[in-house]
């Protein structure tokens, strides 16, 4: 099979990647690099086709999609808070990026594309845990751009004959991801503040909680909703199930590391939401997911990985 991964040099994208080569998959990739890494694909270079080329370029992505059987659409400015200060471009990348990719996608007789959509889409709604039937209320340009890039998708599979599906990640970790950004997560800032002995930043109480989900759940989603047959039309929830505080998180990671810390506490952010559970209900039931790595197997993968990085570099 052959497929596209757009923003396939990122955190997700790249652990995606590794999975489908090693499926035996024709992977071509489509990055523009700008927080993408050349090094997550460092040890399948020379299996896959590399297209170095922008979302908002629309014959890049012509150029990427052609021939492919199944396009995995990860490929965005993936920041609440940059949202915040730059919407102009999050809607650029994010909302005309995939509109973009459903165009090429659909001249192409693309059979399937599997959107990266986003928890975000919640806001900061009360009700937990967050289901599919809730109604939508973005509190970032970032969120807002991923509902329309979700309302995209239910358009050109009810309308244009597209098969999509929309994958809301709730706040998914792992190996390749980066603490070194002013927009970096907060499982590697974590880490990266434990590991060297310095105090973590909590935005607000720390008592806002997320469902953590690391990386592999989220990549067998999304092998599992390029082929279910049930899956097109909808937009599935996809994570653990559970919730943790971030004075929680610190706690566990700081075991993991076997280093303690205090933090440093500063002023919640702008559109942060404050908690978020995802109901994997409907993704057990349309792709038979299963989410297979808790949280504190996730983390220790996580940590060993991270050890690794540090000594390497």
């Amino acid at each position: 099979m052959k497929c596209l991964v757009t923003g396939g040099a990122g955190f997700i994208g790249s652990n995606l990647v590794h999975a489908l080569v090693g499926r035996g998959a024709d992977v071509v990739v489509l990055d523009n690099f700008s927080t993408g890494v050349r090094e997550n694909l460092d040890e399948v270079t020379g299996r896959i086709k590399l297209i170095e080329g922008d979302l908002r370029d629309r014959s890049a992505v012509t150029e990427a999609v052609d021939g492919v059987e199944v396009v995995y659409h990860l490929g965005a400015m993936p920041s609440v808070p940059r949202s915040v200060e730059q919407p102009l471009t999050s809607f650029e990348v994010n909302a005309m990026g995939t509109l973009h990719v459903l165009l090429a996608a659909k001249e192409a007789s693309v059979r399937r594309v599997v959107f990266a959509a986003s928890s975000s889409a919640y806001g900061d709604t009360p009700t937990l845990p967050k289901h599919e039937g809730m109604p939508q209320s973005p509190l970032s340009p970032y969120a807002a751009d991923k509902v329309h890039g979700e309302n995209l998708c239910k358009v050109f599979t009810a309308s244009m004959g597209l098969e999509c599906v929309g994958l809301r990640y709730f706040n998914v970790f792992g190996p390749r991801q980066r603490p070194d950004s002013a927009y970096a997560a907060v499982i590697p800032r974590f880490m990266e503040a434990v590991v060297s002995g310095s105090q973590p930043v909590i935005y607000g109480d720390g008592l806002q909680s997320r469902d953590f989900t690391f990386v592999q759940n989220v990549i067998g989603a999304n092998l599992l909703a390029a082929d279910a047959p049930d899956a097109p039309g909808h937009i599935v929830n996809i994570g653990n199930g559970s919730r943790t505080t971030l004075i929680e998180l610190l706690s566990k990671i700081c075991e993991v590391c076997g280093k303690d810390t205090t933090p440093i506490h500063e002023a919640a952010r702008l559109g942060d939401v404050r908690d978020s559970q995802a109901d994997i209900s409907l993704a057990r039931r349309v792709l038979g997911f299963e989410p297979t790595v808790d949280l504190s197997a996730g983390l220790q993968l996580t940590a060993d990985w991270f050890r690794t990085a540090r000594q390497a570099t």
